[in-house]
């Protein structure tokens, strides 16, 4: 059995992840919003039935009228005391385009946050799906805003994207160095990224996981209906065509990765799946010194 961080079974992780999921699902049947598996998890449901081996993460696609919906359902109609929705706003940065879905009663701390005071509980990933304009000169602007999103609101360093990516994003952070201003960028160019109606539109798109994802479009379709496939013996919603999905996303997607490719996602320095990460404050985060 493989080990994350200080000595957790990987399988630990996943089930921790799959009891978040499943409140995340009755959540969403209870108050009319629509999801589907997304990335490696979806691809988990088709060829293992349920988790990757080596996966310690779970993402989720949300359309954009649903996701914007998500944080004002989840603070009236949600369980708090356990749960929490977290999104990036103009008081705190979570260095993470998506919304996370966290368990309040959990520790599970990645090295590129242990500086940050913010929620440290292991967490499911929420990414929207937008509408994607017909035309090039629209599709080009909508591009352009995605890319001042992804960098001004994730402000890290982006690994694995190309030297080109990586400069340009350390170029733009260098010269906007206010979190206000920041902010700012990030969120007017979230709404022009956003501004187009599902209804007008045929395709959408991942617009917040860098470049090349955001080059994948997909018919509305397929996630407005989908279907349902097993996850670790719950019923889950997928994308319609789902194996259409997944060819478009990895190509031969039944193909194994090679065996030094088979590795975690996320680099954790400490994991307390029973415990608050609250505890850990001064500890394994925010201690000014780096594990």
């Amino acid at each position: 059995m493989q080990q994350d961080s200080n000595g957790v079974q990987i399988r630990e992780i996943q089930d921790k992840l799959l009891e978040i999921l499943l409140y995340f699902q009755l959540f969403c049947q209870q108050n009319g919003l629509r999801f589907v598996l997304a990335g490696g998890t979806c691809l988990g449901a088709v060829r293992h039935s349920g988790f990757i081996p080596w996966d310690d993460d779970v993402d989720v696609f949300m359309l954009r009228e649903d996701y914007e919906r998500l944080p004002s359902l989840w603070a009236q109609n949600a369980d708090t005391e356990h749960y929490a929705c977290v999104r990036s706003d103009e008081r705190i940065n979570i260095h993470h385009s998506a919304t996370e879905i966290k368990d309040n009663n959990t520790t599970f701390i990645n090295r590129h946050s242990v500086d940050l005071d913010i929620h440290q509980g292991l967490m499911i990933d929420v990414i929207p799906l937008d509408a994607i304009p017909e035309g090039k000169a629209a599709g080009f602007r909508q591009m352009f805003h995605s890319m001042l999103f992804c960098c001004f609101n994730f402000q890290r360093l982006p690994e694995h994207k190309g030297k080109l990516t990586y400069y340009a994003t350390k170029l733009a952070l260098s010269v906007f160095r206010s979190d206000h201003i920041r902010y700012k960028i990030w969120k007017r160019a979230e709404r022009r990224m956003a501004k187009y109606p599902l209804e007008q539109c045929q395709t959408v798109a991942s617009l917040v996981e860098g470049a090349t994802i955001m080059r994948q479009h997909f018919p509305k379709s397929w996630f407005e209906h989908p279907q349902e496939l097993l996850f670790e013996g719950h019923p889950m919603p997928v994308p319609d065509h789902v194996e259409d999905y997944l060819r478009i996303s990895y190509g031969d997607y039944m193909q194994l990765p090679p065996e030094e490719e088979q590795v975690f996602r996320h680099n954790a320095v400490f994991i307390d799946l029973q415990h608050s990460y609250k505890q850990y404050k001064g500890i394994y985060y925010c201690n000014n010194r780096r594990p």
